[in-house]
């Protein structure tokens, strides 16, 4: 059966937290295992990040938008920003790639996306923002209980 949630928050970095947990809160249905669960929070960590340190430059009148949704062991979670965009996303997506290196980035957020998820898409317009489309195909875990 077919789960959706959808969820937005001001731009402000207090709440990047809010949505790891949330998402995480969302996908615990499926009883995912310790690493998937770490790993799609992580990847809401870095989305979310770049929608408020990239895509709105800090600025706190932005809002992040988030939808995810789960079905047959399948999550997909889309995060979306109405910022500045990305001018070439696949300069952007390569490995150490960093707008920001005065505020000590790493430039691994898109690096550790394609690594923790199965599908990573990218669509992003200068001065209209960028939507991140992720998917993930969870195992079935199987609790132990003693």
């Amino acid at each position: 059966m077919r789960n959706e949630m959808n969820l937005s928050f001001s731009a402000q970095s207090q709440n990047e937290s809010f949505a790891r947990v949330t998402v995480g809160a969302f996908i615990a249905q499926l009883d995912p295992t310790m690493d998937e669960m770490t790993e799609i929070k992580t990847v809401v960590s870095e989305a979310v990040t770049n929608a408020i340190i990239h895509g709105y430059q800090g600025q706190p009148d932005g809002v992040v938008y988030i939808h995810a949704s789960i079905d047959q062991g399948v999550f997909e979670l889309t995060i979306r920003d109405e910022g500045m965009g990305i001018s070439d996303v696949e300069e952007a997506r390569q490995p150490l790639y960093t707008t920001k290196p005065e505020l000590e980035r790493s430039g691994m957020g898109f690096t550790i996306m394609e690594n923790f998820m199965d599908e990573v898409k990218v669509v992003s317009e200068p001065m209209i923002g960028t939507t991140v489309f992720l998917k993930k195909h969870l195992t079935k875990s199987k609790a132990i209980c003693n």
